[in-house]
């Protein structure tokens, strides 16, 4: 009998392969993952994030102008890079950009390169992350990778490093209980972790032997709304959304990059400019396409080139004939920005009236259910013309992919207030002061989020034991910024006990926003008792019309 040939390469259309079927087991595995969530509320989003970061590297991996291992790993990493989602997803972005610096310049991948690129990936992603925790997908990545790098030394066979690298991640896995007391009580593995721990063995699989269709890269699910105030076509300054991927001969000097940026901010704004070795992605809004495109020319071939008329795009949504007022002066003058825009995380027809009230340029639909992506925040950040624009991200998972936005705008300065709830973005907002320059409105409104106490009352989807307490399926669960402090079987019951918990002496001012499924009459009721119970408490109702949440709260 044939003894089974060695593998101890992987070439570019293998690791192509590969990593497509990294995505589609994460896929297939999505919402196991969600309910490893250490809270059993019905929200739970890690696979989903995880699972649509990924699709949108695999999209840019699968049409690859070349099938290199640069080309391949690059597509990896900037199509994650912009589609990332949620902590999870951007840690996840993090590592596939680490994995590209370390193995960009090999023809082929060995046992040991992969070693050495799985390192890089680490480094790469514990860099990232401001206050890395242990027990997390970082830890599973680490230990992994150190695994990997000792078994490199030892062995080139490709099934066997593998198999030996999946068992210490595999391991690992299971070990992130005792370092997390918090996923210990639950009863659960980090779901991060698991989620690497997926992809890694969707990887394995097509090493393995099993067969990848390339022209079925599976989509990404529905993007959250995007909600702009009402624009005239007269507020377009410039008409054309240009965008193109130059390929220099040589990466761009530092000195070369500042030019470039400087060039597209004199033709035009909402310019992204992201060069990474022999790339360099390009997005300018401007009335001179042909002048943007003619610079880019300088530098390299151009490719992937698209242009949209956006004043074109507008009429066709308002429903006028395109060939109507075909007199529009495309080299009208711009008007200066204003000072300053707002971007802001929403979920709720009432929230979402709340904060265009307030004032915000454009709203995100997205929040907890749905994080919106970094390529999200940009878009958003992009269509607020002001030459400083705040985003309120209103969830903590949500932050990550705020920053990751905030470092590839080049024309435009983007202060992130780390707001983790929706209150606490009302309250930043009406805490802004138009005639204060930005430092110290940020300062302000950093402050103001400091006093807002924020709770939400929802149900479990699950049987689980957190912080002490026995939770079943369908339990009523109140939840502070510390996690879950009440729990039982009546929506007002626990609102007004959770209530309870928040207020103290030094509270002014309690706001009570009620969701979908709480009626009118439900809401009034517990206002009632509210003000009987606080009097010397001012208290709001508004309707927010969030789902999931019976009730969200804020105390200041």
């Amino acid at each position: 009998m044939e003894a089974k040939k060695r593998m101890n390469q992987i070439d570019a259309a293998l690791l192509q392969k590969m990593l497509i079927g990294g995505a589609k087991r994460l896929e297939a595995h999505k919402e196991y993952i969600n309910e490893l969530n250490v809270f059993p509320v019905p929200d739970g989003d890690t696979g989903t994030n995880m699972t649509m970061t990924a699709l949108a590297a695999v999209k840019e991996v699968a049409n690859t102008p070349e099938v290199t291992i640069k080309e391949v790993t690059r597509g990896l990493s900037s199509g994650s890079l912009r589609g990332a989602r949620g902590n999870s997803g951007v840690i996840l972005s993090q590592l596939f950009r680490g994995f590209y610096k370390g193995v960009k310049n090999e023809e082929v991948l060995t046992t040991e390169t992969v070693a050495l690129g799985f390192k890089n990936a680490v480094d790469t992603a514990y860099k990232a992350v401001m206050k890395p925790k242990e027990g997390t997908i970082l830890t599973v990545a680490k230990v992994t990778a150190e695994k990997a790098v000792r078994c490199a030394r030892t062995t080139d066979d490709f099934e066997k490093f593998a198999e030996i690298v999946m068992k210490e991640a595999n391991a690992i896995l299971k070990q992130t209980p005792e370092m997390l007391p918090v996923l210990k009580e639950a009863g659960v593995v980090d779901s991060g972790g698991q989620g690497l721990v997926e992809f890694l063995s969707g990887t394995v699989d097509v090493l393995r032997g099993k067969e990848v269709d390339l022209s079925a890269v599976p989509k990404a699910s529905k993007q959250p709304a995007v909600s702009e105030q009402p624009v005239s076509e007269e507020d377009i300054k410039f008409g054309y959304c240009t965008e193109f991927i130059v390929m220099t001969k040589k990466e761009l000097t530092q000195k070369e990059e500042q030019e470039f940026k400087a060039f597209l901010t004199g033709i035009g704004d909402s310019i992204v400019v992201v060069a990474d070795e022999e790339i360099v992605k390009v997005h300018v809004h401007t009335n001179h396409p042909g002048k943007a495109i003619e610079k880019g020319l300088s530098y390299g071939e151009l490719t992937n080139m698209k242009i949209d008329n956006m004043r074109e795009e507008h009429r066709e949504r308002l429903g006028l004939d395109t060939k109507e007022d075909s007199s529009v002066n495309e080299e009208q003058a711009e008007e200066p920005r204003k000072g300053y825009g707002f971007v802001a995380v929403s979920i709720g027809d009432g929230m979402n009236e709340i904060f265009r009230s307030l004032g915000v340029d454009y709203l995100i639909e997205g929040g907890q259910t749905m994080n919106p992506s970094t390529e999200d925040m940009l878009n958003a950040i992009e269509k607020v013309h002001a030459d400083t624009v705040f985003v309120l991200p209103n969830n903590k998972n949500i932050i990550l992919a705020a920053t990751q936005a905030q470092s590839l705008i080049e024309d435009k300065k983007v202060v992130i207030i780390p707001t983790t709830t929706v209150p606490q973005g009302l309250s930043a907002i009406i805490g802004f002061e138009p005639e204060q320059d930005a430092e110290t409105n940020e300062e302000n409104m950093k402050d103001i989020i400091e006093f807002v106490k924020t709770g939400e009352v929802t149900y479990a989807v699950r049987n689980t034991s957190v912080n002490g307490m026995e939770i079943k399926i369908d339990d009523i669960m109140g939840i502070d910024d510390e996690g879950i402090k009440k729990v039982g079987a009546s929506v007002p019951d626990v609102t007004l006990e959770l209530l309870d918990q928040m207020v103290d002496e030094d509270s002014e001012l309690i706001c009570i926003y009620y969701g979908q499924d709480t009626t009118k009459e439900q809401a009034e009721a517990l206002l009632e008792q509210a003000e009987e119970a606080y009097p010397d408490c001012d208290v709001q109702l508004e309707y927010g019309g969030q789902p999931i949440y019976y009730f969200l709260l804020s105390v200041e």
